[in-house]
């Protein structure tokens, strides 16, 4: 049975190896894991309980890809993975996995790129205009109901349609209490109630106190400087430093989603090339699922299902494949499935709900899955004709560079280095919808000139349609009820960019 697991993970063309089958509780250091790079975007999942070895599965994976030329990012929710930067520490630890996996360990760096979102934080300030943000991601991070992202919904498609441009918070704010103002503004599809309003500008009020505000603006991320490759042919590993916003899940697990909806609208067709152009690890992936609306998860499943042919592998990094949807875990082709605790009644279902979702296994995967050591996981991946591998109980291979929060000092340096920093260091805050709707508002000082376009409108380009990236692509079913409901142009406008992009590209 041992000969059968192993050939299993015998591959013709390159593969990302991950570390030795374990078999009768012994690692075997000739019978490799691995998973086909021509498989990464097919996507995959590392679940697993605290403590058992997730993020250093995520550092060990980022390493071999970049070493075989594929760009990565990650998002660090607590500054462990920095550490990626600098070349390992050898220990005993080190030389003893290293021998038990058969891994010829040898201390070395990766080139990374350090991010953070708004400038809160070290690294590479990461913004999106309120504009390609959009109305569905937005409504995620305010948690409003079906009713309010529908009339957010319709302050944005009113902005695209009187040319103001959504950069910001403050920008939003002043198209809301415009039309709340000026109701006539919506004559015919509706308007938007005083009550709806007000919640709008609380939820927003609340978002600019919780420190939000240097999240949306611009320069505005452009998502193909994340594909990129060193002279030496390594894949950059980007790396999104979370700590200072961790209190804010909601935020940067949603903007994170912004990121993957954003390469998609950017990137064109591959169908299924030999290795992926970048791979994307989800990490705490349960934040971007916790009471998502029906349009939230059904633009994620369709970016999940459609980005592939991309060349984007997404891997979901969460506690529980429980904590994925059915619909979104189905996709998923490739499992490092990590140490699963079971104290309690409800931990034992979700054990049997795990154990449910994988292929036929040699192994008693209950007993294997409460018995894994750190650093152990059970995988199984898609073979290069497409099917699933045998499951394999795998002991990993150690990471390669340093297991930890990287020096002061090298974070500094690789920050101050950064080919990005003068494209995205300084925020800049130009000319619109907020002071194009003060200028529409003041009082001209005499009739004569009460008709004439305000100052500055029209020294504005339009500005391309005000859809965010996730609408642009996917087509949100908010904007697909309004269609419905008007029958008129204003419906076909809404709903004519299901599935094409007004994206504009850098």
């Amino acid at each position: 049975m041992i000969e059968e697991v192993a050939r299993g993970y015998v591959f013709e063309g390159p593969a990302l190896d991950l570390g030795a089958l374990v078999w009768d509780g012994q690692a075997r250091p000739e019978a490799q894991v691995r998973i086909p790079l021509r498989m990464l975007n097919r996507h995959g999942l590392v679940a697993g309980a605290t403590g058992t070895g997730k993020t250093k599965t995520l550092q060990l994976m980022a390493e071999r890809l970049s070493r075989q030329g594929v760009p990565v990012f990650l998002a660090d929710i607590k500054g462990d993975l920095t550490g990626m930067a600098e070349p390992g520490t050898p220990s005993d630890g080190v030389t003893r996995r290293a021998a038990e996996v058969g891994q010829g360990w040898e201390a070395a760096a990766c080139p990374v790129e350090f991010y953070s979102l708004g400038g809160l934080g070290e690294g590479v300030p990461l913004r999106a205009t309120m504009t390609d943000f959009g109305p569905t991601l937005l409504s995620k991070v305010l948690s409003l109901n079906e009713t309010q992202e529908s009339s957010l919904g319709l302050a944005f498609h009113f902005a695209d349609g009187q040319g103001l441009p959504l950069l910001d918070l403050k920008d939003l704010r002043a198209v809301i209490q415009y039309l709340v103002d000026t109701p006539e503004a919506l004559k015919g599809v509706g308007g938007l109630s005083k009550a709806t309003a007000g919640v709008l500008l609380r939820a927003l009020t609340n978002l600019e106190a919780q420190g939000a505000e240097p999240f949306f603006g611009e320069p505005e991320f452009d998502t193909m400087d994340l594909l990129r490759t060193t002279a030496d042919g390594r894949g950059v590993v980007s790396i999104l430093e979370l700590p200072a916003v961790q209190d804010r899940p909601e935020m940067f697990s949603t903007f994170l989603m912004w990121l993957l909806a954003d390469l998609f609208a950017g990137l064109p067709e591959l169908g299924d090339p030999e290795k992926p152009s970048l791979v994307f690890f989800f990490d705490e992936a349960h934040l971007l699922f916790n009471d998502a609306s029906r349009a939230f998860l059904q633009s994620i499943t369709q970016t999940v299902r459609l980005i592939r042919s991309k060349g984007i592998g997404v891997f979901f990094v969460t506690q529980s494949s429980t904590d994925v949807p059915a619909d979104v875990l189905g996709q998923l082709g490739a499992r490092v499935q990590h140490a699963v605790r079971a104290f309690t009644p409800k931990d034992a279902k979700a054990l049997k709900a795990t154990v449910s979702t994988f292929p036929h296994s040699a192994y008693d995967l209950e007993e294997v899955l409460t018995g894994l050591g750190i650093g152990e996981a059970v995988v199984t991946v898609l073979s290069e004709t497409g099917a699933p591998t045998p499951v394999a109980w795998t002991r990993l291979a150690a990471p390669e560079s340093r297991m930890g929060p990287a020096d002061a000092v090298t974070l500094r340096g690789v920050i101050g280095a950064s080919p990005l920093g003068a494209k995205y260091g300084q925020a800049v805050d130009r000319h619109s919808a907020y002071e194009m709707l003060a200028t529409r508002l003041t009082p001209h000082p005499s009739p004569a000139t009460s008709h004439e376009q305000p100052a500055g409108a029209r020294s504005q380009p339009r500005h391309e349609h005000h859809e965010g990236v996730l609408e642009s692509v996917l087509g949100s079913p908010v904007f697909k009820s309004f269609a419905r409901s008007a029958g008129t142009v204003l419906g076909r406008e809404i709903t004519r960019t299901v599935f094409g992009t007004t994206r504009r590209r850098r």
